[in-house]
């Protein structure tokens, strides 16, 4: 498979860079996806075979405050990539979030479920997985949910879990919130899952994130617990811990086409072990 990853910069385009052999990858200061024309630049140079695009315009808060940011990269971005990849003949990868639902269900989302998202970056990104299909109906646009792990997102903070245990290292309080459910799922498995889904030759919409959902809560004392971190975590409502975008209290994820990734608190004990090896 001749791969091109778009975003390899972020947690997830890390990992599929590393796990495909000779994956071209090309971060967001390399190639824009608001760029459509090196886009089609970028295609007819590399020919690839596959476009995974995991670039996104991810901070949920500030999106309500610049909305037009993040339609430029998660809609009119994720359309670009659709488009280019159409034209050549070449299999894409989108990714979306399960903040395209509004949380309301009281059993995980599936892939029939109609959306319904709440802010703007929940917005964008339902508009931007409506585009892609309806612009390269043989896309692969994978819905998944809360991702920790990959090189990128050390560069940037760390993911969820890094922030949870630095703050506990450093001595800060930790409120978190209890309420919102989702399936916390590691980057290099959905990396893995990705792969082997592209190459299967799966079209459409579909749900892959790890089995079993969980309170933010939870997930951030099993990523100290796993760090071998002793420090307490307060468990805190929404309300409590308001933001400016609202955010779905069910953000667990089902599908009706894949099987679950394995467990996440499986994903969280790799996670753990990795970060001791510095890998």
């Amino acid at each position: 498979m001749k791969a091109l990853v778009l975003g390899a910069g972020g947690q997830l385009g890390s990992d599929l860079a590393r796990l495909v052999p000779g994956a071209v990858a090309l971060t967001r200061e390399q190639l824009s996806v608001t760029d459509a024309a090196g886009l089609r630049a970028a295609l007819e140079r590399h020919r690839p075979d596959v476009v995974f695009n995991c670039a996104a315009y991810n901070p949920v808060d500030r999106a309500e405050t610049e909305p037009e940011q993040a339609l430029s990269v998660n809609s009119e971005g994720a359309f670009n990539a659709a488009a280019a990849c159409r034209s050549r003949g070449v299999g894409l990868v989108h990714y979306s979030t399960t903040f395209v639902f509004d949380g309301r269900l009281d059993r995980p989302y599936v892939e029939s479920d109609s959306v319904g998202p709440l802010g703007a970056y929940a917005r964008s990104k339902a508009d931007g997985e409506r585009r892609v299909l309806a612009e390269h109906p043989a896309a692969l646009v994978i819905r998944t949910a809360a991702l920790f792990g990959g090189d990128g997102s050390r560069a940037k903070g760390g993911s969820f879990p890094d922030r949870i245990v630095r703050a506990a290292r450093e001595g800060k309080p930790l409120a978190v919130v209890a309420d919102q459910k989702i399936n916390p799922t590691f980057t290099r498995d959905l990396a893995e899952a990705s792969v082997e889904l592209a190459a299967s030759g799966m079209t459409g919409l579909v749900h892959v994130v790890a089995e079993g959902c969980c309170g933010w809560d939870e997930f951030a004392r099993a990523a100290l617990s796993e760090s071998g971190v002793d420090w307490p975590v307060e468990s805190v409502s929404t309300k409590a811990s308001p933001g400016l975008a609202l955010r779905p209290l069910n953000g667990c994820l089902g599908s009706e086409r894949v099987q679950p990734l394995r467990p996440w608190i499986d994903g969280v004990r790799e996670w753990a072990a990795r970060s001791r090896q510095g890998a």
